[in-house]
């Protein structure tokens, strides 16, 4: 809109229409003056805050224009001091873009009286809506900007929620609310539009009070995304979220307590928050949602990843470690639900994590027994949770003989055996990673393995595919037959050390690792009939041709041995003769 347009409305407030027309009026007027304030260059900090304002009664104005506003004196008496402020704000915007002001101080001053009355305006208006003018009957509804709008477009929706939310009726504010967590979900570029608009977060944090579950609920779900930006994380902490956020984890609705939940999960992500959210009793809130046999897994996962940010503070560890932390998730662990399985083992692993002390104390708690249930073929648990359950095993007890040694006391062994033979493919490679783990924990776990039947089954990975499957089944096998009874019944079947010979052929383009192969023919030339079998065998001469041909220390070795141990034998023979 031109000055032109402008010169017709500096009548007098009584010589201005009324009602609908007016209000229309006032609208337009003040969408024009908006345009016009991006235009000037000086006073930036006084027009922002200005435009702020006006872009708030603008959002008023247009949720009433479908109101019948001459059945309301007082709107019909305010719209037309608004629209007086109005053309006086255009005047003074219009001298700034001219520099034709006599002074800066003194429309430094002008702006400040400005800035003043669309104050008092606003909260004026606020005043009249609060007496139910603006009800969702009534309420002209703005449309959502299309993907890729403008800032100016979106700046103007959210200003329109914000109006509804402060001063529409119950009805208006949840609607306001879905509409808001919609545009936010869809189009991030919201979030940023939802933090600059003043008033917005502290509106929403004020709104995690509510009595109202749906206000409750819906502001908890916005805060969330909100809080999935690194950015933002600090906007929300310095507007008090947290306090309001755990008193829902309190005493909130089920979905406004997985919400709040998710929002403390991501801002515990910052360390330096966990202290407020411990200080506002947090954690216990916290423990009691996971300590709840009815809490479903929806709230058990989010809250349970609050809890493992916050294990980062020392000090809140212990606390939990003494309101018994690790019995609970223990529980947890035997729950039917995957989601709360899974969530609980992994809170299990970091509470435990460089902690000798709570691993004993998790095995003490029972915690083996509980992930062995998980891995019981009997029980119909995922593959997820089998996979899951399996790597915490790995985790907790291997560090540790005595617990490797309650582990095998409590049948793991077989169970392990049992995903190497009949696992599907992403737990059977999980499985002979354990194994490999698992053989080089102890002597103990070494023959435990060798008599449940573990060679056989990594004979069978020495010829596959993948060099890495090769690489640890070969390993694995080497350590096993270090112990001399599981060498001789490794050697009792001559299909073994064949194979064996058969993959240090220099010229087998799928051999597994020869470092260990010969590591574990080492071994065997120390029984017997591991010794005869090797030097009867025809492939015994790949040991020869594999120190030649690639000048293998360890094959140099193997042939020197087998030499010096036939040519004892002869001396024995002749000896005895």
């Amino acid at each position: 809109m031109g000055g032109e347009d402008f010169a017709g409305e500096s009548r007098t407030a009584a010589e201005l229409p009324t009602g609908a027309s007016i209000l229309r009026r006032a609208v337009v007027l003040i969408c024009s003056v908006l345009s016009l304030s991006h235009s000037i260059k000086v006073f930036a900090g006084k027009w922002q805050v200005i435009r702020s304002k006006l872009e708030e009664l603008q959002s008023g104005l247009i949720a009433a224009e479908n109101c019948d506003s001459g059945e309301n004196p007082s709107l019909s008496r305010l719209v037309p001091s608004i629209v007086a402020t109005v053309l006086e704000c255009h005047d003074l915007g219009q001298r700034c873009i001219d520099v034709s002001y006599s002074g800066k101080l003194l429309m430094q001053s002008d702006l400040d009286v400005a800035f003043a009355k669309l104050d008092g305006l606003t909260k004026k208006l606020a005043e009249i809506y609060r007496t139910g003018i603006l009800t969702n009957g009534y309420a002209l509804v703005v449309s959502k900007p299309c993907l890729g709008a403008s800032k100016e477009d979106m700046r103007f929706y959210v200003r329109d929620l914000l109006t509804r939310m402060k001063i529409g009726d119950l009805g208006m504010k949840k609607q306001a609310l879905r509409n808001l967590l919609e545009v936010v979900v869809e189009d991030e570029k919201f979030v940023k539009v939802i933090v600059d608009v003043g008033d917005v977060v502290h509106l929403l944090v004020g709104f995690l009070g509510s009595l109202e579950e749906e206000i409750q609920e819906e502001s908890a779900k916005v805060v969330a995304v909100v809080a999935g930006f690194d950015s933002y994380k600090g906007v929300l902490v310095g507007a008090g979220v947290i306090a309001p956020l755990i008193r829902v984890l309190d005493c909130g609705s089920e979905l406004g307590k997985v919400a709040s939940a998710r929002c403390l999960m991501k801002l515990t992500e910052n360390s330096d928050n966990a202290w407020c959210v411990s200080a506002q009793g947090g954690v216990t809130a916290l423990l009691n949602i996971c300590g709840d046999a009815d809490s479903k897994g929806d709230l058990v996962g989010p809250a349970c990843g609050v809890l493992r940010n916050l294990l980062g503070v020392e000090e809140i560890k212990r606390f939990m470690i003494e309101e018994g932390v690790v019995s609970t998730f223990i529980r947890l662990v035997k729950s039917k639900e995957e989601a709360i399985q899974v969530n609980s083992i992994a809170f299990i692993q970091s509470i435990s994590s460089g902690d000798e002390l709570v691993r004993q104390m998790v095995v003490r708690e029972g915690g083996i027994r509980a992930l062995l249930r998980l891995l019981d073929p009997k029980w119909s648990n995922s593959s997820k949770t089998r996979e899951i359950a399996m790597r915490a095993v790995e985790n907790l007890c291997f560090s540790s003989s005595s617990s490797v040694s309650i582990l095998i006391s409590y049948g793991f062994v077989d169970q392990l055996l049992y995903y190497l033979r009949n696992g599907e493919v992403s737990i059977l490679e999980l499985a002979l990673k354990v194994a490999f783990s698992l053989s080089g924990t102890s002597e103990e776990a070494k023959k435990a393995m060798g008599d449940a039947g573990f060679m056989s089954e990594l004979v069978k990975f020495l010829n596959a595919k993948s060099f890495e499957v090769r690489e640890m089944a070969a390993e694995a096998l080497s350590a096993i037959v270090m112990v001399p009874r599981n060498r001789k019944r490794f050697v009792q079947d001559d299909h073994n050390i064949a194979l064996l010979l058969q993959l240090l052929d220099p010229n087998e383009g799928n051999s597994g690792n020869k470092k260990f192969l010969i590591s574990i023919l080492m071994s065997l030339t120390n029984c017997n009939s591991g010794r005869k079998k090797i030097v009867s065998s025809g492939y015994a001469k790949n040991i020869d041709k594999l120190a030649e041909a690639e000048g293998s220390s360890d094959a140099k070795r193997l042939v020197k041995k087998l030499s010096t141990n036939r040519f004892r034998s002869m001396l024995n023979g002749i000896w005895h003769s």
